[in-house]
């Protein structure tokens, strides 16, 4: 068959259209991660916890939801989740609720124990399903609290209430009546199963081992830094104070320094975060110098000699002046950006009704410190409970418990930025989410 001049032509550029055409179907958006947002499910009653999941977009940010979900947290108001280190296991904590209903339980005896509270333990496979496995549970009342280790060999609680008053004396001193406790569990790196680790340093009156390690009462929040583990703790009357205790990673062991804890001059923090490797206590209450009428600071340390925190050079740090009762803090992957999420806005500006996230350039030469970006408010839903980073690095995402929805947005990388995602910014949940994470791994 021979072609004429022309119908070369024409079969040259329909052969090109088709290989173009090729090409850009191979360059679609795929799916960078996962996102999980723990919560309670509003059709319920009784504070039914659930998890939902999404897929994110990694051209867009959007969220799509996955398969099967949300399912069930476990138990009743789920409060915090991790995903160890492999993608292999996420533990959630169901913090329960008290014979009244209240999710806020504190104390030891009648309607202030949490009932039902567990760890349970889910296996993470493909596309991003869970599948529930075994139910674990602190050694104390009223849990509230769950990290890991960096390495992902043990994971932490922290109990409001210890079991017993006379192991808060023999550990931190014979004038302490009441205490708060951490339990320590060892993860089985095949199963993913948890065993508690018994206190080698404390004993209890009658000689047996403790299987929890006590901390000072009222406990806010605790954190790890390297070789040390820290609680945040206070009332309104002493004020709020840093415990520490020296961590072994082999073991899991913590041991004590001293009985005592360090004073931050503050009386209404909400939460303690390592990150960047920088520890940042957040405080409900304005700087002493207050050049921006901030109603919330941020405290920047590093951990020195025996856990103790040494202020960072810049000192104080007020929060954004819109908002109010800030959460959680965020390092952004490249190391040049903190962000702050704000739970609630600042009732003297009208403009602000639900919360945010504040943002700061960080710099670390000559001297480290922290300046607002400009813009430096972003308007997220109304309670935002967390802030994680997409595995691409390049979204942000807040979940939020207010208005039940989750809010994205994209990280400008030069100067900070959070600008909203090109096909929408909030995504709703089917109840108040409490908490969320992310994992990297899609297969």
């Amino acid at each position: 068959m021979k072609f004429t001049k022309l119908g070369k032509a024409l079969m040259m550029s329909a052969l090109s259209a088709g290989l173009i055409l090729g090409i850009s179907s191979c360059v679609e958006s795929y799916t960078t991660g996962f996102l999980y947002v723990t919560g309670m499910e509003t059709v319920q009653s009784g504070n039914n916890g659930i998890i939902s999941g999404f897929k994110i977009d990694h051209d867009t940010g959007y969220l799509r939801p996955i398969s099967q979900f949300p399912i069930s947290s476990g138990g009743s108001n789920p409060i915090r989740a991790v995903l160890l280190p492999g993608s292999r296991f996420l533990y959630v904590l169901n913090r329960g609720v008290n014979a009244q209903g209240n999710p806020d339980c504190y104390g030891t005896t009648g309607d202030t124990v949490c009932q039902n509270s567990n760890i349970t333990q889910f296996v993470v496979g493909g596309n991003g399903i869970m599948t529930p496995q075994e139910t674990f549970y602190t050694q104390g009342l009223n849990p509230f609290r769950l990290i890991s280790d960096t390495a992902g060999g043990y994971l932490l609680a922290l109990d409001h209430d210890a079991p017993n008053s006379a192991a808060c004396q023999l550990a931190l001193g014979p004038k302490v009546t009441s205490c708060a406790d951490v339990t320590v569990f060892k993860i089985d790196s095949t199963t993913g199963r948890l065993s508690v680790v018994t206190n080698a340093q404390v004993t209890s009156a009658s000689g047996s081992p403790l299987t929890y390690f006590p901390v000072p009462s009222n406990p806010i929040d605790f954190t790890m830094a390297p070789g040390f583990l820290l609680t945040l703790s206070g009332t309104p009357t002493t004020g709020d104070s840093v415990f520490p205790y020296t961590y072994s990673a082999s073991s899991g062991q913590l041991t004590l320094n001293q009985n005592t804890s360090q004073p931050l001059g503050i009386y209404q923090g909400t939460a303690m975060v390592n990150a960047g490797g920088d520890i940042y206590v957040l405080d409900n209450e304005p700087p002493t110098s207050n050049p921006n009428n901030a109603v919330s600071q941020i405290l920047p340390f590093t951990v020195g000699t025996a856990g103790a925190l040494e202020a960072q050079t810049s000192g104080i740090v007020p929060d954004d002046p819109t908002m109010a009762d800030p959460l959680w803090v965020l390092q952004e992957s490249k190391g040049k950006f903190i962000y702050v999420a704000n739970g609630a806005n600042n009732p003297a500006v009208a403009t602000n009704p639900d919360g945010g996230i504040a943002g700061y350039v960080l710099t670390t030469a000559p001297t480290w410190q922290l300046s607002p970006t400009t813009p430096s408010y972003f308007p997220t839903g109304a309670g935002p409970q967390c802030l994680v980073e997409d595995p691409s690095d390049q979204y942000l995402y807040t979940a939020n418990y207010s208005d039940s929805t989750v809010t994205g947005r994209i990280v400008d990388p030069n100067a900070g930025v959070l600008n909203t995602l090109r096909d929408g910014s909030k995504f709703n949940l089917a109840g108040p989410a409490t908490w969320c994470l992310v994992d990297g791994r899609t297969d």
